[in-house]
């Protein structure tokens, strides 16, 4: 296969695609939202054969029991694709609504309107979810999307792709409005990275290294998501009840996700109640604890943490775990080593926690609540096609109003100055 070539003729069926997807009425795109959510329903059967082909050869693999967690597909999470489906056409849709519009002294109106980003590339690893919840999101934003997923997901991503296809194209939208490229060689996402002249935004959503390659070669805009080396700070201050919950959920919910827990840093004057305590709980949860030397000091059997713990985004029920002396060096701790991802304190004591949310420079920063929250879906946005750490054009989940960009418009009666 002529892979540039096929990277190619992809990405300008979806330019031409977007043109007649950014201009289409808010009912048929959200007809097609709900034709697609049934179809997912109707076909499980087939999505879950799918999914197993890509189970056994994860497993095959070695992947670790995160990862195929991550690439598992069962009846409740297809429902759980398919009632986001639903959630997303319950949504109000950002385009062409005008944020504001002002006069100027000639009398000429000034006004900004969302209108889409246009061809959205994305670029994501082992998440066949990512496959619906990205192609719902561009539709109703009036995006067109290329999808690229990981190898091991390669099944699943076909039948899910051509399942939301079809149920795209019976109900009105233009072809080309969703593709996947179903070739899991590298070479493709280095062809999409070069075609600035019909992809408008890359969003990679996965690890480091592919975010970092995303982002060091790529041509087209790059929107980094997803890396999320998080931090949970108990204060000296804090219900140490609390701490354990919050702690618990945010390490061992889905540890293989990015707002997933990674270091937990603890105050001092609270060390040694707290860590035997969570030690017990997490090790109990098949937690592997690896701690500084004070942490050590408190619970000798712990592996010793080295530098690469603390800047390592496990993905696996791994926790690294530092005793700081002061919020500051908790901050200071954070600033080093966290990705601006979710960063969370827990404490009593206002004053410090509104230190920490002043701050911490983090697309979502918490106080007393787990760093498991970031998530479209948790923020009222029925789903999220990422989560940005950088700063420009958007910041943290992105939904709807995140994959628009403004258009100025002008209302004249013959003004020429």
């Amino acid at each position: 296969m002529d892979i540039k070539n096929y990277v190619l003729e992809k990405a300008k069926k979806a330019k031409k695609a977007s043109r007649i997807l950014a201009t289409m009425d808010t009912n048929t795109k959200n007809k097609a939202l709900l034709k697609m959510s049934d179809a997912l329903i109707r076909k499980m059967d087939f999505i879950l054969e799918a999914n197993s082909k890509d189970i056994e050869a994860g497993r095959h693999k070695g992947l670790s029991k995160s990862l195929i967690d991550r690439l598992l597909l069962t009846e409740d999470r297809i429902k759980d694709i398919s009632d986001g489906l639903r959630k997303i056409a319950d949504l109000k849709d950002p385009i062409g609504e005008v944020i504001s519009m002002w006069k100027r002294p000639n009398n000429l109106k000034i006004g900004q309107v969302k209108v889409p980003l246009g061809v959205i590339g994305m670029i994501y690893e082992a998440r066949p979810n990512v496959t619906v919840d990205a192609a719902a999101l561009c539709l109703k934003s009036g995006n067109v999307v290329i999808l690229r997923g990981g190898s091991e997901a390669i099944n699943s991503n076909i039948a899910l792709s051509n399942i939301i296809i079809d149920a795209a194209i019976s109900s009105g939208l233009p072809e080309g409005c969703i593709q996947l490229l179903e070739i899991p060689d590298r070479e493709a996402v280095n062809e999409m990275m070069k075609l600035n002249k019909y992809i408008d935004i890359l969003i990679p959503r996965g690890g480091a290294g592919l975010i970092q390659n995303v982002v060091n070669n790529s041509t087209v805009p790059v929107i980094q998501t997803g890396v999320g080396n998080c931090h949970i700070y108990i204060d000296n201050y804090a219900d140490l009840d609390m701490a354990e919950k919050i702690v618990i959920n945010a390490k061992t919910q889905r540890p293989a996700v990015c707002n997933t827990m990674e270091t937990l840093l603890v105050h001092k004057d609270v060390a040694k109640d707290f860590l035997p305590k969570i030690y017990h709980s997490l090790t109990n949860l098949d937690v592997e604890i690896r701690g500084c030397e004070k942490t050590k000091i408190i619970i000798p059997d712990v592996i010793d943490a080295n530098e690469k713990d603390w800047n390592t985004e496990y993905l696996d029920l791994i926790l690294a775990v530092k005793v700081v002396d002061s919020i500051d060096q908790a901050i200071d701790h954070i600033y080093q080593y966290g990705t601006g991802h979710s960063e969370a304190i827990i404490t009593d004591n206002y004053t410090n926690s509104q230190k920490f949310l002043l701050e911490i420079d983090a697309a979502a920063v918490y106080v007393n609540a787990s760093t498991r929250f970031t998530d479209g879906s948790r923020y009222g946005f029925g789903a999220e096609i990422g989560i940005s750490t950088q700063k420009l054009h958007t910041r943290g989940p992105m939904g709807l109003d995140q994959l628009t960009t403004i258009k100025y418009i002008g209302y004249g009666e013959g003004q020429t100055t």
